[in-house]
């Protein structure tokens, strides 16, 4: 029998069809390409694919992992929930109403007992209904401050003593623990921080991720010392330890994955750790190191300082017992802490690891599938409400393909539906507080102002009238010179550009100093690499979003004002948190290399 395959359509939608079928088709495994193929039998071809199946023994190949095996024997793969799947969704729904209505009244975790203050203790109230209470928080004093300081400088020499199978250990437990209270930590995630169900499974995966990662790679470097080559009658070994007490500041928009991610990396490395969460996610933070001192850790290696930033930060950044600063926040902020670390008198001089913002950009040929272009801005620059370090602020879209890309993207937006994080239909949720909103609209209002509105998202005030939400939004600018800062939320700017513009393009981002997060959009594979090769970025992406880092799959971070390097999640990282020792011992004083009399001459 013959087939006529006649695919009908539009010329813009049947081009780019065909040349995804020529690809396909073009394959070695292809039928069509093994018919041509006198060395493949006729009877092979016309074999049904489910007879092939039958022949098997079984259906499970040993060459391809369980999800749950995927990164190896070292390392096992947090458990994920699909919500589109109702035996996964309903259960988890049963248990997280659990906490939906539970107050959390909290206040530092020290290596002593703290008394209760409530004339320095905060309500808390969720940022998607601020007549909804989640529990309160009381901050810690600067007395409170240096005193746990001044318990964790003492705990140092012990913990660093300590094994490091032991270290890890007590962080693969946290990561255990958090997987089984995962109900929980969603649900904290969304009544205090505003995030959707969507992102609060991946909020928890990361954190897990975060803690068997860094476990695996404690044990893989810091767990024997290192023995040197060298002449005979001396050995030298190198060791790492430790460099002292660590302060981890950490941000309100992954308040689960970083500041756990933080945390366990300083301390399994060997250092004590004062936490100083986000103050506007306090609550979540008090749960997990709860879970962290359950899962063994001493209360003297890790506390939790919650509290504002002249209070408890002035004190962790002052004091020349702080050897190094752990940070993920604004560029402004990590400066401030850069020069109080540089103005202390007679300190070591300290370890900075900042992870800080971006200009993010991304930049779409005339190759590009603008339907799948669509998809991944809509994700990369709204999810989160765009309160993403690695959110898209700017879209380069070349002039031949832009009016097509904003059409469908126009559409796109016009479905986003804002409203209450806790329900699964909602794509876009609040941002974190009233500040934060205020600052997004007034942005907003200019560039309305100026005409260069191109698309927002339709807000129902029945679902957000109590909360601090803001719509999708999308501009046109002139370049991306024409922001004087990024912008923190869901506001897209769009650039067109032409082709032989390219490379004033590709300046224009790198001369703003920012390196975070780059994306391009392009079927011309050479294209793709040659401007991945010339942007000055931590994370590229090709043909896909720009978000969504996998821990040990794709490190994150950043270069120039986007941080320090080096990336979490990556091979390197706690190589920031320790110190190296080198011993050498001259064995020839002690009667020489003994070994030598045990080789052979074979």
């Amino acid at each position: 029998y013959c087939r006529i395959y006649a695919p009908v359509g539009a010329h813009k939608d049947l081009l780019p069809y065909l040349v995804r079928r020529l690809l396909e088709n073009g394959a070695n495994s292809s039928f069509v390409h093994q018919i041509v193929d006198p060395d493949v039998p006729v009877e092979s071809l016309c074999q049904h694919p489910i007879e092939t199946l039958r022949q098997q023994k079984t259906f499970y190949n040993k060459r391809i992992p369980l999800p749950k095996d995927i990164y190896g024997p070292k390392r096992r793969n947090s458990r994920g929930v699909n919500l589109n799947i109702r035996s996964h969704y309903y259960p988890l729904m049963e248990k997280m109403a659990t906490f939906m209505d539970k107050q959390y009244p909290t206040k530092p975790l020290l290596a002593f007992d703290v008394a209760d203050d409530s004339a320095n203790t905060h309500s808390v109230t969720s940022p998607f209904d601020r007549r909804q209470t989640v529990g309160s928080v009381q901050w810690t004093s600067k007395e409170q401050a240096a005193k746990a300081l001044d318990a964790a400088w003492e705990a140092f020499p012990r913990w660093d003593t300590t094994p490091v199978a032991e270290r890890a250990a007590i962080v693969r437990r946290l990561g255990d623990l958090m997987e089984e209270h995962m109900a929980e930590l969603m649900t904290l995630c969304s009544r205090e921080g505003g995030k959707l169900l969507t992102d609060g499974v991946d909020e928890i995966k990361e954190a897990v991720d975060f803690c068997r990662y860094y476990a695996m790679r404690a044990e893989e470097s810091f767990g024997e010392p290192i023995e040197l080559p060298g002449p005979t009658g001396e050995s030298n070994r190198l060791m790492m330890g430790g460099k002292g007490v660590f302060a981890a500041i950490s941000p309100w928009n992954f308040p689960v994955a970083i500041f756990c991610g933080q945390i366990v990396a300083a301390a399994v490395a060997g250092n004590t750790v004062l936490a100083k969460p986000a103050e506007q996610t306090s609550i979540v933070a008090h749960r997990v190191i709860e879970l962290l001192y359950e899962a063994g850790m001493p209360r003297d290696v890790v506390q939790l300082l919650p509290g504002d930033g002249p209070t408890v930060g002035s004190v962790l950044t002052s004091d020349p017992r702080i050897t190094g600063v752990v940070f993920t926040g604004g560029t402004d902020t990590a400066q401030i802490i850069n020069r109080a670390l540089a103005a202390r008198e007679n300190a070591p001089l300290p370890t900075l690891i900042a992870e800080t913002g971006g200009m993010n950009a991304m930049i779409v040929d005339s190759t590009a599938l603008p339907e799948q272009v669509v998809v991944d801005v809509i994700q990369s620059a709204f999810q989160s409400a765009g309160q993403r370090c690695s959110a898209l602020r700017v879209l380069y879209l070349q002039e031949d393909v832009a009016d097509r890309v904003i059409e469908i993207l126009k559409g796109a937006m016009s479905e986003l539906r804002i409203g209450d994080p806790r329900d699964l239909g909602t794509d876009v949720g609040p941002v974190i507080d009233e500040d934060a909103r205020k600052g997004l609209m007034e942005h907003i209002e200019k560039l309305k102002a100026e005409n260069r509105l191109v698309a927002e998202t339709p807000m129902s005030t029945e679902h957000t009238q109590h909360g601090t939400f803001v719509p999708p939004v999308a501009f046109t600018i002139d370049s991306i010179d024409a922001l004087s800062r990024e912008q923190f939320g869901p506001v897209l700017h769009i650039v067109r550009y032409k082709a032989r513009e390219l490379d004033k393009v590709i300046n224009d981002i790198n001369g703003r100093g920012y390196g975070l997060t780059f994306g391009v959009h392009s079927r011309n594979e050479s294209f793709a690499a040659e401007i991945a090769q010339k942007i000055r970025v931590g994370n590229v992406y090709i043909n896909r979003n720009i978000i969504g880092a996998v821990v040990g799959v794709q490190p994150f971070g950043g270069q120039g004002l986007s941080g320090t390097g080096p990336k979490a999640g990556g091979p390197h990282y706690l190589q920031r948190f320790v110190t190296e020792k080198t011993i050498t011992n001259n064995t020839a004083a002690l009667g020489g290399n003994a070994s030598l009399l045990a080789l052979g001459d074979e």
